[in-house]
């Protein structure tokens, strides 16, 4: 029997914007955390799961990322600038924390889950998820495996988090996002909207990894150093960036077989928990010594997404110059150092072998 043809791209979009949509309302109407994450998030997974042809909005999503980068980008002040020799020592901890995460992470998947070695590191590596299937593509790896592990790393931290900030902290996840749109004045929303437009195709155009946050993240940052800025992206655009992120995420089980559920979800599952043990044995190193605050901390060395963990720190109340000077090395380490790691393993990048 030949297989049933997918419904047209404009039908499984609009399938997924509704799904989207009735999930967040559902959310407020329950009075649930993050309504505009996790209502999308929630909604498209559950379809996703039970093989409804769902599709994510491509440009438009990744314009809702660019807001992201904005919000850090504004939250980059002189005062954060200043204080960059004392984080210095949190900031050390990275480097030796991702040589940990590869020697725990790529025997896990290649001894244990029985990968193939690229398939295997990139796998372990909490990189960007598109900078990493590039690289696992160009180097061979089973790219589905990969999009799985890492869709899964993503969804259980994005779960997970807000529940230890609320009960572990026993902090409220009510801080305001920003103010609303008409309180900002048109002059900073029009630079910031360029900043981002310019920011990500400028970044796409040379090239530069994670072009949709820290293309953005750059030209605002300079923006607010200047004194041409003075506030975050108000609180419909930051809601806006939430709805597509929790959508995205959902979106990403589309077609996953029950092979792939006891195979690479349940691998990735099994490896977040490994993750998040290591994560809190560094966090607890770090607070411990006087290096960061425990929030900060944790959202620091959380092995999520940049996006997600921004998210978590603009409603957590918490500091985001200190977060994202984390992630961001975090995030190009692991790029830059990624495919000369696997080439110094035995990998050929670009051969596909």
């Amino acid at each position: 029997m030949a297989p049933r043809p997918k419904p047209p791209v404009l039908r499984r979009r609009a399938l997924t914007i509704a799904l989207s949509v009735a999930g967040t309302l559902a959310f407020l109407l329950l009075s649930l955390p993050l309504p505009f994450l996790f209502g999308p998030m929630c909604a498209c997974l559950i379809a996703a799961l039970f093989g409804a042809p769902l599709l994510g909005l491509g440009v438009i999503s990744k314009a809702a990322r660019t807001i992201l980068g904005i919000a850090v980008g504004a939250s980059i002040t002189p005062e954060v600038l200043a204080r960059l020799p004392q984080m210095a020592a949190s900031v050390a901890f990275i480097p030796p924390y991702i040589i940990a995460i590869a020697l725990i992470g790529v025997p896990y998947f290649h001894k244990i889950c029985k990968y193939d070695l690229p398939t295997a590191y990139f796998a372990a590596m909490p990189g960007g998820l598109q900078d990493m299937l590039a690289f696992g593509q160009d180097a061979g790896a089973n790219v589905r495996a990969l999009s799985l592990a890492h869709a899964t790393r993503v969804l259980i931290i994005v779960t997970v988090a807000p529940l230890l900030i609320v009960k572990g902290f026993e902090l409220p996840l009510d801080h305001p996002m920003g103010a609303s749109a008409a309180e900002v004045p048109l002059t900073e929303l029009a630079l910031m909207a360029a900043a981002g437009l310019i920011g990500w195709k400028g970044g796409e155009r040379i090239g530069l990894f994670g072009a949709t946050i820290i293309g953005p993240l750059i030209l605002t940052s300079a923006l607010s150093l200047g004194g041409f800025i003075h506030a975050r992206p108000p609180a419909e655009a930051i809601k806006t960036a939430q709805f597509f992120i929790g959508m995205g995420i959902g979106v990403g089980y589309v077609g996953v077989t029950l092979h792939e559920l006891r195979r690479d979800v349940l691998a990735g599952t099994v490896y977040v928990a490994i993750l998040a043990l290591l994560a809190l044995l560094v966090t607890e190193i770090v607070v411990q010594l006087g290096f960061a605050e425990p929030l900060e901390g944790f959202l620091s060395f959380a092995p999520g997404g940049q996006a997600e963990m921004t998210v978590l720190g603009i409603i957590a109340g918490a500091d985001l110059g200190f977060i994202v000077v984390h992630h961001l090395l975090r995030v190009l380490l692991v790029v830059a150092g990624a495919p000369l790691a696997a080439r110094f393993i035995g990998m050929k990048i670009g051969t596909g072998k």
